[in-house]
């Protein structure tokens, strides 16, 4: 096995989102360092002012059963379950430093949830032994 999980979340449609969370959690639940480098469409639900998250055409059949059995299984947001899996275990989220440079955003944009704004160098360097998922 890798030493750890490293998820590159590029994508933005909502339905991307659970699995980056589930992932995430699983991995810190099983001992196994995460580290998320945001970018593209992905930073902008990364920063204290996020947009509605928007589900993609192919998907908005099944979204809302999708977002029905979440309420009925009281299951958390993907937000939350980041959040939880970063108390579990040993999680960072890293935003890219130059989309963020591109779009004008600065660190005191960035959600709390944001460890650090890094860039593609610094993160592949620290995951360099670690399985690579890209969402």
């Amino acid at each position: 096995m890798a030493k750890g999980l490293a998820i590159v979340m590029f994508s933005g449609e909502a339905e991307k989102f659970i699995p980056l969370a589930v992932l995430t959690q699983t991995a810190a639940n099983l001992g196994v360092p995460v580290r998320i480098f945001v970018t593209g469409y992905a930073m902008l639900y990364f920063l204290k002012q996020k947009p509605e998250p928007r589900f993609t055409k192919e998907f908005e059949d099944i979204a809302p059963k999708i977002l029905e059995g979440m309420k009925r299984l009281n299951m958390p947001s993907w937000y939350e379950i980041i959040k939880e899996a970063k108390e579990a275990g040993d999680v960072k989220v890293y935003v890219c430093s130059l989309m963020a440079e591109v779009a004008g955003v600065k660190k005191e944009d960035l959600d709390p949830i944001v460890d650090d704004m890094v860039g593609a160098t610094y993160f592949m360097t620290q995951t360099a032994d670690y399985q690579v998922i890209f969402i």
